[in-house]
């Protein structure tokens, strides 16, 4: 250990070289759901930062079980486009008294809980007046929507930044509004990677050198002229790897209410247990396919500046929980996880007068395209007789009206039999990147769902081979999950198995 004087910060921090380590965490809903949780996360970051030194701290809004701010905020937008002005006046007093809760349970009436209050007064009020122009104007743009449900954010930070300023720990509330420059992609905004890094720098530097912890709102950013956008539902896990970008920091740690990310959901599978290790590649896989530890586009600032991810529970800290670097040592067995995606489509574009035809391909996911719907696996026939993909069910309608649309000459004539899909299919996928070069990997996944008579419909694996995916029909996912999962971890088959 060293002390560090420099500049204002004074405390005990792990150095590299000469530079200072730093270390940005994000903090769940759940780890600020309740002014017992606030307590909880205020800890942690006290604790870490005597060991770090220099902590950036990126929260996400209040979010336990039954209430999840979020979901106040939205479903009064909602309430207002229907032109229902009590539903979003109930619900703004919902969060008002969830706030006010956290407030009377973690601040002293002599300190700043007064002063906190108002703030998260104004918010709420300003949540109405917007929620009042929704109903007037009967329009719900998602500019509007990223305006409203980011402000539970925006009220988290505040109480837990004047928390840890009770406890004697300079804390300062930032909005990321302040930091992250975006896209005008309104409800899935992108970074401007440039412009984020000197705005982050700017603003949160000094306060980094004052010896203060910034707590910053997850979730939302703004475009170059302010107005606020959001990084997508779940957000938050993007916000701290952008931020940890920009920062160079040494690593990201996001906190959670599980045990890193797992082999499988416990919720299906009782047994899943945490994974210590994982590659980018690996856990972005499982991202994509369904696992909901980290948000799906988290990874991509981390690799670009290979910095290391830790997935870690607010609720067990003494837990590891998963590192996730650059490159790993192959699991035995190849196979580390298995995740799954429900209630999805599986469109069939197929006919004899497609084989050899060029362009049939790009024509189909051309059409895809231009209904804004994202493609989750694809696989065709080596015939070329037949291409299908997954979409979400909900999608499938508008997908299916495109390609018909788009392909009405050749269904006419027969060089296209048919377009259609099948509902209540999953994608099952299994993730290890030490199953490349692991002779009997899908032999013996394949054996297993037979085992238990899964009928598998399609099948795709990209050519790094670190994931397979199979399509199985709903009903099914449950059971051929649990059964996969034991395969995790006997290790590879002997030649006598291949």
């Amino acid at each position: 250990m060293a002390i560090f004087t420099s500049s204002g910060f004074s405390g005990r921090g792990l150095f590299l070289g000469d530079k200072l380590m730093t270390l940005v965490m994000k903090f769940g809903g759940s780890s600020v759901g309740s002014s017992a949780a606030m307590r909880e996360t205020a800890s942690l970051i006290i604790d870490t930062r005597q060991t770090w030194g220099p902590v950036v701290v990126v929260a996400s809004g209040m979010g336990s079980s039954p209430v999840k701010v979020t979901d106040l905020l939205l479903n009064g937008a909602q309430a207002a486009l229907a032109g229902d002005q009590v539903a979003y006046q109930v619900l703004a007093q919902e969060m008002g008294r969830v706030h006010d809760e956290a407030i009377d349970g973690l601040l002293e009436p002599d300190d700043e809980r007064e002063a906190v209050r108002a703030e998260i007064k104004t918010f709420i009020d300003h949540y109405i007046a917007l929620c009042d122009a929704v109903r007037v104007l009967g329009e719900l743009t998602p500019r509007a929507l990223d305006a409203v449900s980011g402000m539970g954010e925006q009220m988290s930070v505040r109480i837990l930044a004047a928390y840890l300023r009770q406890l004697g720990h300079p804390a300062q509330a930032v909005d990321a509004t302040e930091l992250i420059t975006t896209d005008s992609q309104f409800q899935s905004a992108n970074p401007l990677v440039a412009e984020t890094q000197v705005r982050t720098q700017a603003r949160l530097l000094p306060l980094i050198e004052e010896g203060v912890t910034p707590i910053v709102t997850g979730f939302i950013g703004a475009t170059a002229d302010g107005v606020t956008t959001t990084l997508g539902r779940g957000g938050s896990d993007f916000s701290a790897s952008i931020i940890g970008q920009a920062l160079n920091a040494d690593e990201v740690w996001i906190w959670t209410d599980v045990d890193g990310v797992m082999t499988a959901d416990p919720r299906i599978v009782p047994g899943a247990r945490s994974i210590p290790m994982l590659t980018y590649r690996e856990v972005s896989e499982l991202a994509y396919f369904g696992a909901r530890v980290l948000h799906p586009k988290t990874m991509r600032p981390c690799i670009e500046s290979g910095i290391p991810l830790r997935v870690k529970n607010t609720f067990n800290p003494d837990h590891a929980g998963t590192v996730i670097v650059a490159n790993g040592q192959a699991h035995n067995g190849g196979i580390k996880a298995v995740t799954a995606i429900t209630g999805l489509n599986l469109i069939t574009v197929e006919g004899t007068g497609m084989v050899g035809v060029p362009g049939i391909a790009a024509r189909t996911f051309g059409a895809v395209a231009d209904t804004e719907v994202s493609v989750l696996l694809i696989s065709q026939a080596s015939s070329e007789q037949s291409i299908c993909f997954a979409v979400p069910e909900g999608s499938a309608a508008l997908v299916l009206e495109g390609l018909q649309a788009e392909f009405e000459t050749e269904l006419a004539r027969r060089d296209i039999d048919s377009i259609w899909g099948m509902r209540e299919v999953s994608i099952v996928t299994v993730v290890g990147a030490g199953m490349r070069g692991t002779p009997g990997i899908s032999g013996r996944l394949f054996s297993a769902l037979g085992d238990c008579s899964v009928n598998i419909i399609a099948i795709a694996q990209g050519s790094s081979e670190c994931s397979i995916s199979i399509v199985i029909e709903d009903a099914e996912t449950a059971g051929a999950v649990a059964q996969i999962h034991r395969l995790i971890g006997q290790g590879a088959p002997s030649p006598k198995q291949v």
